[in-house]
């Protein structure tokens, strides 16, 4: 199945501002929502990177969630809770989440999920980029930890 519409949380959109490569999310997806409690949570901090370019991405559409008593019942953080419910409401967006934990969440109640290490694959995938190697170097100087087993496994599945 193509991934062309995503609701994505918090730290995917910290990371790829701090990393310079926040412009693969419209680059990849057709649409791209953002919660209002992951938008506030970006934007609200007003010191950073992404705090400052995420309200003039015209790509990135704040979006109004209610909370499924489904996700509620996980106790996680209002964005993942947030995204996951849009995505569990929304079986055609695909949610980017990389807190262990909801991840867990949306693995038991089938939401789809991609991480911020799988968009650069996808990116990869789609010729948007050359090589992931750098990239996702990137993504860890930017404050994502990626395990050496997560970044080896990501390399094989872009081909490299």
């Amino acid at each position: 199945m193509l991934i062309d519409r995503v609701v994505v949380n918090a730290s995917p959109l910290i990371v790829l501002f701090k990393s310079g490569q926040a412009d693969l999310l419209p680059n990849l997806f057709r649409k791209v929502l953002v919660p209002q409690a992951v938008w506030q949570e970006v934007t609200i901090p007003q010191d950073d990177v992404a705090s400052r370019q995420l309200p003039g991405s015209a790509w990135a559409l704040p979006t109004e969630v209610l909370i499924s008593p489904e996700i509620a019942a996980w106790d996680l953080g209002a964005g993942e809770s947030a995204v996951l419910s849009y995505g569990f409401q929304n079986p055609s967006y695909r949610a980017i989440v990389d807190d262990a934990a909801a991840r867990r969440c949306a693995r038991s109640l089938g939401i789809a999920v991609l991480g911020t290490g799988g968009i650069i694959v996808l990116a990869k995938r789609r010729g948007l980029i050359d090589s992931v190697d750098n990239r996702l170097k990137r993504l860890q100087d930017a404050g994502l930890w990626l395990s050496e087993s997560v970044v080896a496994m990501l390399k094989q599945q872009a081909g490299e």
